[in-house]
Protein backbone atom coordinates (compact mmCIF):
# COMPACT_ATOMS: atom_id res chain seq x y z
CA UNK A 1 0.00 0.00 0.00
CA UNK A 2 1.47 2.95 -1.20
CA UNK A 3 1.35 6.24 1.28
CA UNK A 4 2.46 9.58 1.15
CA UNK A 5 3.68 11.93 3.63
CA UNK A 6 5.65 15.18 4.88
CA UNK A 7 9.30 14.95 6.42
CA UNK A 8 11.69 17.56 7.79
CA UNK A 9 15.11 16.44 7.70
CA UNK A 10 18.65 18.60 8.04
CA UNK A 11 21.12 17.63 5.79
CA UNK A 12 24.40 19.28 4.81
CA UNK A 13 25.32 20.08 1.19
CA UNK A 14 28.74 20.85 0.14
CA UNK A 15 28.70 23.72 -2.38
CA UNK A 16 30.41 23.42 -6.24
CA UNK A 17 32.83 26.09 -4.36
CA UNK A 18 33.58 23.85 -1.65
CA UNK A 19 33.98 20.99 -3.93
CA UNK A 20 36.63 22.45 -5.94
CA UNK A 21 38.60 23.87 -2.99
CA UNK A 22 38.57 19.84 -1.55
CA UNK A 23 39.90 18.56 -5.06
CA UNK A 24 43.06 21.42 -5.03
CA UNK A 25 44.06 20.57 -2.04
CA UNK A 26 44.44 16.86 -2.39
CA UNK A 27 46.64 17.64 -6.15
CA UNK A 28 51.04 18.71 -5.46
CA UNK A 29 51.85 21.57 -6.99
CA UNK A 30 53.67 19.73 -9.60
CA UNK A 31 50.18 19.16 -11.11
CA UNK A 32 48.51 22.08 -10.26
CA UNK A 33 49.16 24.16 -13.28
CA UNK A 34 48.40 21.29 -15.70
CA UNK A 35 44.69 21.75 -13.75
CA UNK A 36 44.81 25.25 -13.80
CA UNK A 37 45.73 24.56 -17.91
CA UNK A 38 42.66 22.56 -17.46
CA UNK A 39 39.98 25.45 -16.24
CA UNK A 40 41.89 27.96 -18.84
CA UNK A 41 40.57 25.71 -21.57
CA UNK A 42 37.24 25.22 -20.46
CA UNK A 43 35.90 28.89 -18.76
CA UNK A 44 36.69 31.83 -21.39
CA UNK A 45 35.88 34.09 -18.82
CA UNK A 46 39.04 33.46 -17.10
CA UNK A 47 42.46 34.29 -18.24
CA UNK A 48 46.10 34.22 -17.41
CA UNK A 49 46.72 38.31 -16.74
CA UNK A 50 49.06 40.58 -14.65
CA UNK A 51 48.24 41.28 -11.00
CA UNK A 52 46.18 44.65 -10.53
CA UNK A 53 46.99 47.22 -8.03
CA UNK A 54 43.38 47.45 -6.62
CA UNK A 55 40.83 44.22 -6.08
CA UNK A 56 37.32 44.14 -6.99
CA UNK A 57 35.31 42.53 -4.13
CA UNK A 58 33.75 39.62 -5.32
CA UNK A 59 30.10 39.79 -5.26
CA UNK A 60 27.93 36.80 -4.64
CA UNK A 61 26.13 35.49 -7.26
CA UNK A 62 22.40 35.84 -7.81
CA UNK A 63 19.62 33.15 -8.93
CA UNK A 64 19.39 33.62 -12.62
CA UNK A 65 16.66 31.12 -12.64
CA UNK A 66 14.11 33.60 -11.42
CA UNK A 67 14.79 35.84 -14.84
CA UNK A 68 14.16 32.78 -17.25
CA UNK A 69 10.41 32.98 -17.41
CA UNK A 70 9.33 36.68 -16.82
CA UNK A 71 10.60 39.37 -17.97
CA UNK A 72 13.43 41.14 -15.62
CA UNK A 73 15.11 45.35 -16.42
CA UNK A 74 18.81 44.40 -17.81
CA UNK A 75 19.94 47.60 -16.19
CA UNK A 76 19.29 46.47 -12.70
CA UNK A 77 20.67 43.37 -13.46
CA UNK A 78 24.34 44.01 -14.95
CA UNK A 79 24.94 46.38 -12.38
CA UNK A 80 25.27 43.77 -9.77
CA UNK A 81 28.29 42.29 -11.90
CA UNK A 82 30.11 45.34 -13.58
CA UNK A 83 32.75 46.34 -11.82
CA UNK A 84 35.33 49.12 -12.52
CA UNK A 85 38.62 46.60 -12.28
CA UNK A 86 37.77 42.53 -12.59
CA UNK A 87 38.79 40.35 -9.95
CA UNK A 88 42.00 39.10 -10.13
CA UNK A 89 44.46 36.80 -7.90
CA UNK A 90 48.01 36.07 -8.49
CA UNK A 91 49.25 32.94 -7.18
CA UNK A 92 53.28 33.36 -8.08
CA UNK A 93 54.90 34.06 -4.47
CA UNK A 94 57.87 36.16 -3.48
CA UNK A 95 59.94 33.12 -3.72
CA UNK A 96 59.86 32.91 -7.43
CA UNK A 97 60.11 36.61 -9.00
CA UNK A 98 62.15 36.04 -12.11
CA UNK A 99 59.20 36.42 -15.26
CA UNK A 100 61.25 35.13 -17.97
CA UNK A 101 62.12 32.31 -15.87
CA UNK A 102 61.75 28.81 -17.60
CA UNK A 103 58.96 26.65 -16.31
CA UNK A 104 59.94 23.18 -18.54
CA UNK A 105 61.02 20.12 -17.05
CA UNK A 106 64.14 18.70 -18.65
CA UNK A 107 63.40 15.42 -20.05
CA UNK A 108 65.98 12.77 -20.49
CA UNK A 109 66.91 11.95 -24.19
CA UNK A 110 68.20 8.26 -24.48
CA UNK A 111 67.44 4.78 -25.69
CA UNK A 112 65.12 2.72 -23.68
CA UNK A 113 66.36 -0.34 -22.75
CA UNK A 114 64.13 -2.33 -25.26
CA UNK A 115 65.71 -0.10 -27.89
CA UNK A 116 69.32 -1.36 -27.05
CA UNK A 117 68.17 -5.27 -27.67
CA UNK A 118 66.84 -4.60 -30.90
CA UNK A 119 69.71 -2.66 -32.67
CA UNK A 120 71.38 -5.66 -31.15
CA UNK A 121 69.14 -8.35 -33.47
CA UNK A 122 71.02 -7.26 -36.40
CA UNK A 123 73.98 -8.56 -35.11
CA UNK A 124 72.67 -11.81 -35.14
CA UNK A 125 73.01 -12.41 -38.84
CA UNK A 126 69.44 -14.40 -38.94
CA UNK A 127 68.81 -15.90 -41.87
CA UNK A 128 65.41 -15.24 -42.26
CA UNK A 129 62.63 -12.39 -41.26
CA UNK A 130 60.65 -15.23 -39.76
CA UNK A 131 63.48 -15.61 -37.02
CA UNK A 132 63.86 -12.21 -36.47
CA UNK A 133 60.17 -11.39 -35.99
CA UNK A 134 60.86 -14.40 -33.19
CA UNK A 135 63.92 -12.35 -31.73
CA UNK A 136 61.75 -9.43 -31.46
CA UNK A 137 58.88 -11.62 -29.61
CA UNK A 138 61.15 -12.40 -27.18
CA UNK A 139 62.59 -9.18 -26.95
CA UNK A 140 58.90 -7.65 -26.36
CA UNK A 141 58.42 -9.86 -24.02
CA UNK A 142 61.08 -8.89 -21.57
CA UNK A 143 59.91 -6.72 -18.63
CA UNK A 144 61.74 -3.86 -17.39
CA UNK A 145 63.86 -5.29 -15.38
CA UNK A 146 65.37 -6.92 -17.48
CA UNK A 147 64.01 -10.65 -17.19
CA UNK A 148 62.10 -12.92 -19.28
CA UNK A 149 59.32 -14.22 -17.11
CA UNK A 150 57.20 -15.44 -19.87
CA UNK A 151 57.25 -19.24 -20.37
CA UNK A 152 58.09 -20.46 -24.51
CA UNK A 153 54.60 -21.72 -24.75
CA UNK A 154 52.86 -17.80 -24.00
CA UNK A 155 55.63 -16.04 -26.49
CA UNK A 156 54.69 -19.04 -29.20
CA UNK A 157 50.82 -18.48 -28.68
CA UNK A 158 51.55 -14.47 -28.84
CA UNK A 159 53.43 -15.17 -32.63
CA UNK A 160 50.53 -17.31 -33.46
CA UNK A 161 47.76 -14.89 -32.80
CA UNK A 162 49.50 -11.79 -33.33
CA UNK A 163 51.72 -12.12 -36.25
CA UNK A 164 50.39 -15.71 -37.59
CA UNK A 165 53.66 -16.85 -37.54
CA UNK A 166 54.31 -20.84 -35.87
CA UNK A 167 57.03 -21.36 -33.90
CA UNK A 168 58.75 -24.49 -31.83
CA UNK A 169 59.66 -24.26 -28.75
CA UNK A 170 62.84 -25.23 -29.64
CA UNK A 171 63.57 -22.32 -32.20
CA UNK A 172 62.33 -20.16 -29.01
CA UNK A 173 64.88 -21.39 -26.52
CA UNK A 174 67.61 -21.90 -29.37
CA UNK A 175 67.30 -17.58 -30.26
CA UNK A 176 66.86 -17.12 -26.40
CA UNK A 177 70.04 -18.50 -25.99
CA UNK A 178 71.60 -16.02 -28.31
CA UNK A 179 69.55 -13.08 -26.80
CA UNK A 180 71.25 -14.14 -23.32
CA UNK A 181 74.30 -13.17 -24.38
CA UNK A 182 73.12 -9.75 -25.47
CA UNK A 183 74.41 -6.51 -23.36
CA UNK A 184 73.86 -6.08 -20.77
CA UNK A 185 74.98 -9.44 -19.29
CA UNK A 186 72.20 -11.39 -17.48
CA UNK A 187 69.55 -10.24 -20.26
CA UNK A 188 66.38 -12.73 -20.76
CA UNK A 189 66.70 -14.75 -17.55
CA UNK A 190 63.75 -15.91 -15.99
CA UNK A 191 64.85 -15.78 -11.85
CA UNK A 192 67.54 -14.47 -10.13
CA UNK A 193 69.97 -16.92 -9.86
CA UNK A 194 69.82 -17.13 -13.90
CA UNK A 195 70.88 -13.95 -14.51
CA UNK A 196 73.61 -13.97 -11.88
CA UNK A 197 74.88 -17.06 -13.37
CA UNK A 198 74.62 -15.92 -16.90
CA UNK A 199 77.06 -12.76 -16.15
CA UNK A 200 79.59 -14.85 -14.21
CA UNK A 201 79.74 -17.18 -16.98
CA UNK A 202 79.78 -14.54 -19.74
CA UNK A 203 82.69 -12.57 -17.56
CA UNK A 204 84.29 -16.43 -17.29
CA UNK A 205 84.16 -17.02 -21.31
CA UNK A 206 85.75 -13.93 -21.80
CA UNK A 207 88.62 -14.42 -19.21
CA UNK A 208 89.17 -17.54 -21.66
CA UNK A 209 89.40 -15.48 -24.73
CA UNK A 210 91.39 -12.72 -23.29
CA UNK A 211 92.98 -14.00 -19.77
CA UNK A 212 92.69 -10.82 -17.82
CA UNK A 213 92.34 -12.21 -14.78
CA UNK A 214 95.48 -13.68 -12.34
CA UNK A 215 95.28 -17.18 -10.93
CA UNK A 216 93.34 -16.11 -7.51
CA UNK A 217 90.65 -14.03 -9.15
CA UNK A 218 89.77 -16.86 -11.69
CA UNK A 219 89.82 -19.11 -8.74
CA UNK A 220 87.28 -17.26 -6.99
CA UNK A 221 84.93 -16.93 -10.42
CA UNK A 222 84.96 -20.29 -10.26
CA UNK A 223 84.12 -21.00 -7.27
CA UNK A 224 81.08 -18.17 -7.48
CA UNK A 225 79.71 -19.79 -10.50
CA UNK A 226 79.88 -23.36 -8.69
CA UNK A 227 77.83 -21.64 -5.80
CA UNK A 228 75.58 -19.73 -7.81
CA UNK A 229 74.35 -22.66 -9.86
CA UNK A 230 74.31 -25.76 -7.18
CA UNK A 231 74.27 -23.85 -3.75
CA UNK A 232 71.72 -20.95 -4.38
CA UNK A 233 69.59 -21.06 -1.99
CA UNK A 234 72.17 -21.49 1.12
CA UNK A 235 73.81 -18.85 -0.32
CA UNK A 236 71.05 -16.46 -0.08
CA UNK A 237 69.89 -17.32 3.46
CA UNK A 238 73.79 -16.64 4.03
CA UNK A 239 74.32 -19.81 5.51
CA UNK A 240 78.56 -19.34 5.41
CA UNK A 241 78.95 -22.68 7.68
CA UNK A 242 77.19 -24.85 5.69
CA UNK A 243 78.49 -23.67 2.21
CA UNK A 244 82.14 -23.99 3.79
CA UNK A 245 81.52 -27.48 5.26
CA UNK A 246 80.01 -28.80 1.97
CA UNK A 247 82.49 -27.21 -0.17
CA UNK A 248 85.38 -28.01 1.86
CA UNK A 249 86.66 -24.00 1.72
CA UNK A 250 88.24 -21.54 3.72
CA UNK A 251 86.62 -17.84 4.80
CA UNK A 252 89.00 -16.46 3.00
CA UNK A 253 87.94 -18.79 -0.39
CA UNK A 254 84.18 -17.97 0.10
CA UNK A 255 84.79 -14.14 0.69
CA UNK A 256 86.53 -14.00 -2.61
CA UNK A 257 83.39 -15.77 -4.51
CA UNK A 258 80.97 -13.30 -2.65
CA UNK A 259 83.11 -10.45 -4.07
CA UNK A 260 82.41 -11.68 -7.43
CA UNK A 261 79.34 -11.78 -6.71
CA UNK A 262 78.66 -8.56 -5.31
CA UNK A 263 79.79 -6.79 -8.83
CA UNK A 264 76.91 -8.38 -10.66
CA UNK A 265 74.04 -6.59 -11.54
CA UNK A 266 70.58 -8.15 -9.94
CA UNK A 267 68.43 -5.42 -12.55
CA UNK A 268 70.17 -5.78 -16.11
CA UNK A 269 67.44 -2.86 -17.42
CA UNK A 270 68.60 -0.63 -14.45
CA UNK A 271 70.70 1.21 -16.26
CA UNK A 272 68.00 2.05 -19.15
CA UNK A 273 65.26 4.51 -19.25
CA UNK A 274 62.03 2.52 -19.31
CA UNK A 275 60.54 2.22 -23.23
CA UNK A 276 56.96 2.83 -21.04
CA UNK A 277 57.95 5.71 -19.66
CA UNK A 278 60.43 8.03 -21.07
CA UNK A 279 60.33 10.81 -18.78
CA UNK A 280 62.11 11.13 -15.42
CA UNK A 281 59.93 11.81 -12.31
CA UNK A 282 60.71 14.89 -10.04
CA UNK A 283 59.70 15.93 -7.24
CA UNK A 284 58.65 19.11 -7.14
CA UNK A 285 58.34 21.12 -3.56
CA UNK A 286 55.28 22.17 -3.01
CA UNK A 287 56.53 24.57 0.24
CA UNK A 288 60.07 25.85 1.06
CA UNK A 289 62.10 26.57 3.97
CA UNK A 290 64.66 28.89 4.38
CA UNK A 291 67.07 29.00 7.47
CA UNK A 292 67.63 32.88 7.78
CA UNK A 293 70.44 33.44 10.52
CA UNK A 294 68.59 31.44 12.54
CA UNK A 295 65.41 32.64 11.58
CA UNK A 296 63.04 29.97 9.74
CA UNK A 297 61.24 31.22 6.97
CA UNK A 298 57.99 29.46 5.54
CA UNK A 299 57.12 29.74 1.38
CA UNK A 300 54.60 28.68 -1.17
CA UNK A 301 55.94 27.29 -3.83
CA UNK A 302 53.81 28.53 -6.78
CA UNK A 303 55.76 29.22 -9.64
CA UNK A 304 53.57 26.77 -11.72
CA UNK A 305 50.62 29.03 -10.91
CA UNK A 306 50.11 31.56 -13.57
CA UNK A 307 48.29 35.18 -12.18
CA UNK A 308 44.33 34.70 -12.72
CA UNK A 309 41.99 37.13 -13.30
CA UNK A 310 38.29 37.41 -14.96
CA UNK A 311 38.78 38.40 -18.31
CA UNK A 312 38.14 41.99 -19.48
CA UNK A 313 36.70 40.66 -23.14
CA UNK A 314 33.91 39.04 -20.87
CA UNK A 315 33.36 42.31 -18.13
CA UNK A 316 33.18 44.46 -21.88
CA UNK A 317 30.33 42.39 -23.17
CA UNK A 318 27.74 43.11 -20.26
CA UNK A 319 28.90 46.75 -19.86
CA UNK A 320 27.83 46.31 -24.07
CA UNK A 321 24.93 44.52 -22.82
CA UNK A 322 24.07 47.40 -20.45
CA UNK A 323 24.37 50.44 -22.88
CA UNK A 324 22.34 48.61 -25.45
CA UNK A 325 19.52 47.70 -22.77
CA UNK A 326 19.18 50.77 -20.89
CA UNK A 327 15.64 51.75 -20.55
CA UNK A 328 14.01 48.95 -22.39
CA UNK A 329 12.83 45.66 -21.53
CA UNK A 330 15.23 42.61 -22.69
CA UNK A 331 13.72 39.89 -24.83
CA UNK A 332 14.90 36.51 -24.10
CA UNK A 333 18.13 36.11 -26.77
CA UNK A 334 19.74 38.52 -24.34
CA UNK A 335 18.61 36.88 -21.35
CA UNK A 336 20.36 34.17 -22.33
CA UNK A 337 23.57 35.78 -23.67
CA UNK A 338 23.63 37.48 -20.20
CA UNK A 339 23.28 34.39 -18.45
CA UNK A 340 25.88 33.15 -20.25
CA UNK A 341 28.22 35.06 -19.55
CA UNK A 342 26.81 35.39 -16.08
CA UNK A 343 27.77 31.60 -15.36
CA UNK A 344 31.33 32.17 -16.94
CA UNK A 345 32.43 34.78 -14.54
CA UNK A 346 30.78 33.32 -11.98
CA UNK A 347 32.75 29.95 -12.22
CA UNK A 348 36.18 32.26 -12.56
CA UNK A 349 35.42 33.86 -9.75
CA UNK A 350 35.34 30.29 -7.84
CA UNK A 351 38.23 29.19 -9.71
CA UNK A 352 40.16 32.49 -8.67
CA UNK A 353 39.14 32.51 -5.18
CA UNK A 354 39.46 28.62 -4.49
CA UNK A 355 42.94 28.82 -5.85
CA UNK A 356 43.79 32.08 -2.81
CA UNK A 357 41.68 29.51 0.00
CA UNK A 358 44.17 26.76 -1.68
CA UNK A 359 47.33 29.11 -0.85
CA UNK A 360 45.69 30.08 2.43
CA UNK A 361 45.28 26.87 3.55
CA UNK A 362 48.12 25.18 2.53
CA UNK A 363 50.28 28.09 4.34
CA UNK A 364 48.39 27.90 7.65
CA UNK A 365 49.20 24.05 7.87
CA UNK A 366 52.54 24.34 6.86
CA UNK A 367 53.07 26.54 8.85
CA UNK A 368 51.56 24.98 12.14
CA UNK A 369 53.97 22.07 11.06
CA UNK A 370 57.15 24.03 11.28
CA UNK A 371 56.15 25.43 14.71
CA UNK A 372 55.73 21.84 16.18
CA UNK A 373 58.73 20.57 14.73
CA UNK A 374 60.40 23.59 14.84
CA UNK A 375 63.79 22.16 16.15
CA UNK A 376 63.96 19.53 13.46
CA UNK A 377 63.74 22.06 10.98
CA UNK A 378 66.18 24.12 12.65
CA UNK A 379 69.11 20.94 13.37
CA UNK A 380 67.77 18.37 10.48
CA UNK A 381 68.29 16.09 13.63
CA UNK A 382 65.31 13.29 13.27
CA UNK A 383 65.42 12.73 17.13
CA UNK A 384 64.09 15.92 17.23
CA UNK A 385 60.88 15.30 15.87
CA UNK A 386 58.08 15.41 17.95
CA UNK A 387 55.03 13.31 18.20
CA UNK A 388 52.47 14.57 16.14
CA UNK A 389 49.06 13.31 14.67
CA UNK A 390 46.63 15.09 12.42
CA UNK A 391 44.15 16.07 15.14
CA UNK A 392 47.27 18.31 16.76
CA UNK A 393 47.58 20.49 13.66
CA UNK A 394 44.03 20.50 13.50
CA UNK A 395 43.60 21.80 16.63
CA UNK A 396 46.09 24.77 16.07
CA UNK A 397 44.74 26.12 12.49
CA UNK A 398 41.01 25.62 13.85
CA UNK A 399 40.60 23.75 10.08
CA UNK A 400 38.88 19.74 10.14
CA UNK A 401 40.77 16.85 10.06
CA UNK A 402 40.01 15.79 6.75
CA UNK A 403 41.42 19.46 5.60
CA UNK A 404 45.00 18.51 7.22
CA UNK A 405 44.87 14.93 5.46
CA UNK A 406 44.40 16.29 2.30
CA UNK A 407 47.56 18.94 2.38
CA UNK A 408 49.46 16.33 4.15
CA UNK A 409 49.13 13.61 1.20
CA UNK A 410 51.69 13.84 -1.46
CA UNK A 411 53.03 16.92 -0.57
CA UNK A 412 56.57 18.03 -0.23
CA UNK A 413 58.70 20.44 1.62
CA UNK A 414 62.05 21.32 0.83
CA UNK A 415 64.68 22.10 3.66
CA UNK A 416 68.13 22.35 3.94
CA UNK A 417 68.40 19.03 4.44
CA UNK A 418 66.49 17.92 1.39
CA UNK A 419 63.18 17.73 0.38
CA UNK A 420 60.98 15.41 2.54
CA UNK A 421 57.31 14.27 2.46
CA UNK A 422 54.65 15.83 4.69
CA UNK A 423 53.43 12.47 5.96
CA UNK A 424 57.02 11.84 7.27
CA UNK A 425 56.89 14.45 10.32
CA UNK A 426 53.29 12.65 11.54
CA UNK A 427 53.96 9.67 13.75
CA UNK A 428 52.40 8.24 17.52
CA UNK A 429 54.16 8.83 20.71
CA UNK A 430 55.94 6.49 22.73
CA UNK A 431 56.57 6.58 26.55
CA UNK A 432 59.45 6.53 28.08
CA UNK A 433 61.14 5.14 31.33
CA UNK A 434 60.99 8.60 32.83
CA UNK A 435 57.35 9.42 31.60
CA UNK A 436 58.63 11.56 28.76
CA UNK A 437 57.10 11.07 25.39
CA UNK A 438 58.85 10.65 21.96
CA UNK A 439 58.18 10.19 18.40
CA UNK A 440 58.41 6.99 17.23
CA UNK A 441 60.38 8.14 14.31
CA UNK A 442 63.00 8.86 16.87
CA UNK A 443 63.27 5.35 18.31
CA UNK A 444 63.53 4.26 14.28
CA UNK A 445 66.24 6.37 13.71
CA UNK A 446 68.32 5.34 16.99
CA UNK A 447 66.88 1.41 15.61
CA UNK A 448 68.50 2.66 12.55
CA UNK A 449 72.08 3.34 13.95
CA UNK A 450 72.05 0.72 16.12
CA UNK A 451 72.21 -1.24 13.16
CA UNK A 452 74.26 0.60 11.50
CA UNK A 453 76.99 0.21 14.13
CA UNK A 454 76.40 -3.55 15.30
CA UNK A 455 79.44 -5.70 14.04
CA UNK A 456 78.28 -7.50 10.49
CA UNK A 457 79.63 -10.68 11.20
CA UNK A 458 77.68 -10.95 14.28
CA UNK A 459 74.41 -8.71 13.47
CA UNK A 460 72.14 -8.13 16.34
CA UNK A 461 68.80 -10.08 16.92
CA UNK A 462 65.66 -7.97 17.25
CA UNK A 463 65.86 -9.34 21.14
CA UNK A 464 69.53 -7.81 21.31
CA UNK A 465 68.33 -4.74 19.85
CA UNK A 466 65.13 -4.48 21.93
CA UNK A 467 67.24 -4.17 24.53
CA UNK A 468 69.96 -1.71 23.45
CA UNK A 469 66.79 0.31 23.25
CA UNK A 470 65.62 -0.59 26.88
CA UNK A 471 69.32 0.14 28.12
CA UNK A 472 68.72 3.74 26.08
CA UNK A 473 65.16 4.36 28.38
CA UNK A 474 63.02 3.20 25.16
CA UNK A 475 61.33 0.19 26.84
CA UNK A 476 59.25 -1.12 23.82
CA UNK A 477 58.51 -4.97 23.12
CA UNK A 478 60.29 -7.33 20.75
CA UNK A 479 57.82 -7.62 18.21
CA UNK A 480 57.34 -4.08 17.83
CA UNK A 481 61.42 -3.86 17.47
CA UNK A 482 60.56 -6.36 14.39
CA UNK A 483 58.05 -3.77 13.35
CA UNK A 484 59.76 -0.79 13.22
CA UNK A 485 62.57 -3.21 11.73
CA UNK A 486 60.24 -4.23 8.51
CA UNK A 487 59.19 -0.50 7.79
CA UNK A 488 62.85 0.51 7.49
CA UNK A 489 62.87 -1.97 5.07
CA UNK A 490 65.92 -3.66 7.51
CA UNK A 491 66.36 -7.37 6.83
CA UNK A 492 66.62 -10.11 9.91
CA UNK A 493 70.17 -10.36 11.71
CA UNK A 494 70.59 -13.55 9.40
CA UNK A 495 70.26 -11.51 6.11
CA UNK A 496 72.99 -8.39 7.28
CA UNK A 497 75.37 -11.17 8.42
CA UNK A 498 78.97 -10.39 6.70
CA UNK A 499 82.34 -12.19 6.26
Amino acid sequence: MLKQSLSQKMLQKLSPQQIQLMKLLQIPTATLEQRIKEELEANPALEEGEERDEFAELSEADDGAEYEDEPFELDDYLNDYIEDDPTTYKTQSGTYNNEEEDKTVPVAVESSFHEHLEQQVGLLELDDERKEAIAHQIIGSIDDDGYLRREPDAIIDDLMFAQNIFATEEEVRELLKLIQRFDPPGTGAKDLQECLLLQLEIRAELDDEEDFLDFEERESLDLAIQIIRNHFDEFTKKHYDKLERKLDISTEDLKGAIQEVIKLNPKPASGYSSGQSRNNQYVVPDFIIQNRDGELELSLNSRNAPDLCVSDQYQDMLKAYKQKASGRRSNKQEREAVMFIKQKIDSARWFIDAIRQRQDTMYRTMYAILQYQYDFFLTGDNTKLKPMILKDIADITGLDISTISRVANSKFVQTEFGTKRLKEFFSESLSKEDGEEVSTLEVKQILEDLIGQENKKKPLSDQKLQKALEEKGYNIARRTVAKYREQLNIPVARLRKEL
